[in-house]
């Protein structure tokens, strides 16, 4: 089978043909590292390429196929992993110059489950420095991620590397973490699908803050059953993770189908006070019909959460001070860290006992206020980001539809908005724009109800087709020269 016929195929289909031992996982690897060879240099999107283990893994794997043992769940899948996630004998900077050269010597909660799973780690994936991210995935140690839709534009961020290492098909599954947004963000503007669990659905470890629910990691894809094969692996209770969910991963392994007939869905188009660009709204607008299509009740509607942003804003400013307070206090490092990293850290000096605290008890009364409004209806559906990509070198976005932005963390609303309440929300593929810019549209569930929000996914995919859509031919400026040149993103 031809490398780019493998590499446009789902994991589950892979996953099949593994099992079945039509393909090696070997031949799997070769394919998507050639794949990587040849779009890495346009957008970006590893830090580190792991040529030579993947292949060492890969052959390993084949060797345990051999005598027809039953295979774990990502046997011979090539994975990509954040570059947050800590990885044994794999190179882990967090995106920042003080860690450039790091190599663990022990891997993270979910790098073992993958490990155990049987997944191949091909490389790891751009991020901006320790995830702190604006419009844009970028950092000193390794530039800038480019979209593939269209390299003069970014790719959203933090998750930045992982949506664009797979909408350029160099590979089947890749993993992101999610603060305000950043596994929704960069999916919506690369036309894949990216899952913000529930708080405890993926548990970490090690984490600085074992009981703060504002993070989480999660699973990224190019359809909604790959995301959910991955999440099956990632989530499952574990005793060093005080919040994790009982729940076995497994749970997330079973037949997506669902008739969602007679449900009713909550559809929102700037969650009633944030401003949206009206392309987006444009493009989500005509998704409405979709629902209906599924037999839903669609009624326009949204829960108030416009006190979301500052509660949100004082929980980051405050972990981030845990996370960074001492590099930061820290002149020399200082000095060489991104300034969005040291302002969020400089907020969170600047806060008492009782900012927090009203924050936490704003947060509390958000969270039933929004449990309230799904008692009515079963999800609530939105656009996932209020504008298309940002042109690169943009570090975030400025105004919307003629309203000024106070800090980046503004223009990430519509998805802090549902971290603050800690409801599980997905971002679809939901259509272009007229520029072809990809366009996101997020499905949020009840609490804790993971499951029905891929279930619905599934569904709005299998009816829309909108992730099939591979990247054109894209433009990009020649450093070297003033004229635009072309360049295929399969070519």
């Amino acid at each position: 089978m031809p490398d780019l016929e493998l590499c446009l195929k789902p994991a589950t289909e892979l996953r099949r043909l593994l099992g079945t031992r039509e393909l090696s996982a070997r031949e799997l690897t070769d394919a998507h590292l050639a794949q990587i060879e040849r779009q890495q240099p346009k957008v970006n999107a590893f830090v580190t390429v792991a040529a030579e283990q993947a292949i060492e893994q890969a052959e390993a794997a084949d060797q345990r196929a051999v005598g027809g043992a039953e295979l774990p769940a990502l046997h011979g899948l090539p994975l990509a992993v954040k570059d947050l996630i800590r990885t044994r004998g794999l190179r882990t900077t967090f995106g920042s110059v003080l860690y450039a050269d790091n190599v663990p010597d022990a891997d993270d909660l979910l790098a073992a489950r993958y490990r155990d799973a049987g997944a191949i780690f091909i490389g790891k994936t751009n991020t901006p420095e320790f995830g702190c991210g604006g419009g844009q995935t970028t950092n000193a140690v390794c530039g800038d991620t480019r979209n593939p839709y269209d390299l003069d534009r970014a790719c959203g961020s933090s998750s930045g590397g992982s949506a664009v290492a797979l909408a350029a098909r160099m590979t089947p599954l890749a993993d992101g973490s999610d603060f305000g947004g950043s596994l929704r963000h960069p999916a919506g503007h690369c036309n894949v699908v990216g899952f913000r669990p529930s708080p405890g659905r993926v548990p970490a470890y090690p984490a600085e803050l074992g009981w703060f629910t504002l993070r989480t990691d999660g699973p990224m894809g190019r359809c909604v059953a790959d995301t959910a094969l991955l999440l099956s692996v990632q989530a499952g209770p574990d005793p060093r993770s005080p919040i994790s969910l009982p729940e076995p991963g497994h749970h997330f392994a079973q037949p997506l189908e669902r008739d969602f007939k007679g449900i009713r869905v909550a559809f929102s188009r700037n969650l009633g006070f944030l401003p949206v660009d009206k392309r987006i709204n444009d493009v989500c607008d005509r998704q409405r019909a979709t629902f209906e299509a599924l037999g839903m009740e669609v009624v326009d509607t949204e829960p108030d959460l416009r006190e979301a942003l500052d509660a949100f804003k004082v929980l980051r400013a405050w972990r981030y001070t845990l996370a960074h307070g001492d590099r930061v206090r820290d002149p020399a490092k200082r000095e060489v860290m991104k300034p969005d990293l040291v302002w969020n850290t400089e907020e969170g000096f600047k806060l008492s006992a009782e900012d927090v605290a009203r924050a936490e008890g704003k947060r509390t009364e958000l969270f039933h206020r929004m449990r309230s409004f799904m008692d009515q209806y079963d999800f609530l559906v939105l656009p996932t980001n209020p504008t298309p990509p940002l042109p690169i070198g943009q570090t975030s976005i400025q105004d919307i539809e003629g309203q000024r932005m106070g800090s980046y963390i503004d223009g990430g609303a519509l998805k802090s908005a549902i971290s603050a309440v800690g409801n599980p929300a997905i971002s679809m593929p939901a259509g272009f724009t007229g520029e072809g810019w990809p366009v996101g549209i997020q499905i949020v569930g009840r609490h804790n109800d993971d499951l029905s929000v891929l279930q619905l996914a599934h569904a709005f995919e299998q009816a829309t087709g909108v992730g099939e859509r591979l990247p054109p031919s894209s433009t990009r400026a020649n450093p070297e020269r003033t004229e635009t040149v072309r360049d295929d993103v399969f070519a």
